[in-house]
């Protein structure tokens, strides 16, 4: 019975409802859920076909994604639920935090982790963490005390000051979702790894404050509450990226030993997918943070593990990854969209169209402002240090950067649920929160998504020529190599001294980001390529073409 009440509330069916059917002969009782959730599934897997449809053929239309898309449609999909129930439903599903963050997040997550490129990643790294983190903090400080200082005036009196920190977190979590489809890594690749990178750090960062401030003893704060909130993250932070970066290694480890490509592609297709999705499940075991975790354990697995499987399993698992990615985003669109028109929280929220309006209004204004308090500052202290005046964040960028994380999405209404849907919390002001709250995701992702394409065309002019930011590096590794190896005098070219080693110390001040990519690829391929493999590796194996030739060339 436990199974049945867990796959009903799944699609908008709980405890209450099945009541009524209890008294009925079990053949019959399964035979009615069974039905329900077979109606719901073909229904939701129907508008899934249509949003891909619908997709492709406005795939050329600058205003359009299918994120918007499956949004308008999940939305449109509520209304006729709505009109058929005559007021009483307007979901086939209700929304789940288990099956968000369980479920949809992680291979989203994994495959952001495991496509992106790396070297532009790790190059803008201290970017990313700098608004990732701290722009994360100074956006929830805003946030926080804007909600503090406004929602009184307004009408808004029963919050707490947990619930005013916690309306910070939900808040200043962007939609990383969303930003992977309305900006694209091959036409704006420093945008979007600075956006894209920062909406990850961003995401784990708002969850961990979230909760933090979960935890806190409001009775008694002294002096060392920040400290512990600071010690606290440090220490989810660093321990979920090495969890990620040592699953990834022990998943590369074992099939490059193992080689399973030999008997079965089958069998290391589907190892890499398990040992893909695991590190999530232990991290969130650990009440670590399960976003850093698998998407660092992405990043890992396509530098090595993905290189030591066959190549059939190498097409296979790239597009696979892809695939089960776009599904799940388009399934977390489509989901919100219907779970928008949720009949309950909206009367259980009895509050009027201004008060809705403005507490909507007010939650996206702080939202702006916001952003706006770390993106333009932090850019320009960033460019302080900067002496290449290409490599400097101008202001067209910084815009585009402040105007792409305007938009919230499933994290922020997964966390307004978690604090404000519980059994203790049925005030009035909670639904409202709730309901402001999906204003603001459907107005941020409809508004600001809608725009974002048209707005980069106009600001940035995609047809110019490339800026040093959005090449791949300013100095070439060859180049590097002959700085390194050779003379840095070009006087002494054709003299019979011996060459004089140019200063290491000198290149990695002058050229930081690839003299550091330098030693490391050195490392990576003296220490760590040997034991976890990755590109080049070819695994000996005496009945393969490979291990033919080998025992031929040797007799």
């Amino acid at each position: 019975m436990a199974t049945k009440i867990l796959n009903a509330s799944m699609f908008g069916l709980t405890p209450e409802n099945m009541s009524s059917h209890e008294h009925l002969p079990s053949e019959l009782d399964s035979s009615l859920l069974n039905t329900s959730t077979v109606i719901a599934l073909c229904v939701f897997f129907a508008l899934l076909c249509a949003c891909i449809i619908i997709g492709h053929l406005l795939e050329e239309n600058r205003w359009a994604n299918e994120s918007i898309t499956a949004l308008l449609l999940g939305l449109c999909a509520g209304v006729v639920v709505l009109l058929i129930s005559k007021g009483e439903s307007s979901h086939l599903m209700k929304f789940s935090e288990d099956l968000f963050f369980l479920y949809l997040l992680p291979p989203i997550i994994f495959n952001a982790g495991f496509q992106v490129k790396k070297k532009r990643f790790f190059k803008n790294f201290t970017t990313i963490l700098l608004f990732g983190i701290f722009g994360t903090v100074i956006s929830f400080c805003i946030i926080s005390l804007g909600v503090f200082w406004t929602f009184k005036k307004i009408g808004v009196r029963s919050l707490n000051i947990k619930d005013h920190l916690a309306i910070g977190a939900i808040m200043s979590a962007t939609d990383s979702v969303c930003t992977l489809q309305v900006l694209s890594q091959d036409e704006t690749p420093f945008l979007y790894s600075i956006v894209f990178g920062e909406g990850v750090v961003n995401d784990a960062t708002s969850i961990v404050l979230f909760n933090s401030v979960q935890t806190l003893d409001f009775d008694n704060i002294d002096g060392f509450t920040a400290l512990k909130l600071i010690g606290t993250f440090l220490y989810l932070f660093f321990t979920s990226t090495a969890l990620g970066l040592a699953a990834g290694l022990l998943s590369a480890f074992i099939i490059k030993a193992l080689y399973f490509g030999r008997h079965s592609t089958d069998r290391e297709f589907a190892l890499m997918i398990l040992m893909a999705y695991l590190p999530y499940l232990l991290a969130e075991l650990l009440n670590l943070s399960g976003i850093l975790t698998v998407f660092f354990c992405g990043i890992v697995m396509s530098h090595y593990t993905w290189h030591n499987v066959t190549e059939s399993s190498r097409i296979t698992t790239k597009h696979a990854f892809a695939t089960i990615s776009f599904i799940a985003e388009t399934f977390i669109f489509l989901y919100v969209g219907m779970d928008a028109l949720d009949i309950d929280k909206w009367r259980e929220s009895k509050a009027s169209a201004g008060t809705s309006a403005a507490v909507s209004s007010t939650l996206f204004a702080l939202v702006l402002v916001g952003r706006a308090a770390f993106i333009f500052p932090l850019a320009n202290i960033l460019n302080c240090f900067q002496k290449i005046e290409s490599s400097k964040i101008h202001f067209k960028q910084q815009f585009i950067m402040w105007w792409a994380g305007l938009m919230r999405g499933a994290v922020t209404i997964a966390l307004s649920y978690n604090q404000f849907a519980s059994s203790v919390k049925k005030s009035p002001e909670s639904a409202l929160m709730i309901t402001s709250t999906i204003i603001v995701v459907l107005f941020s992702t409809i508004v600001c998504g809608s725009v974002t394409k048209p707005l980069i065309e106009a600001v940035l002019l995609r047809h110019r020529k490339p800026m040093v930011s959005d090449l791949d590096d300013n100095v070439s590794l060859e180049e590097l190599r002959v700085l390194l190896l050779e003379s840095g005098d070009p006087n002494n070219s054709n003299n019979n001294q011996p060459a004089r080693r140019a200063s290491s110390l000198r290149l990695l001040i002058s050229h930081p980001t690839t003299t550091v990519h330098y030693f490391w690829r050195k490392f990576d391929d003296k220490f760590m390529r040997p034991v976890f493999g990755g590109r080049g590796f070819v695994p000996f194996v005496p009945s393969s073409p490979t291990g033919a030739a080998d025992d031929s060339s040797s007799e």
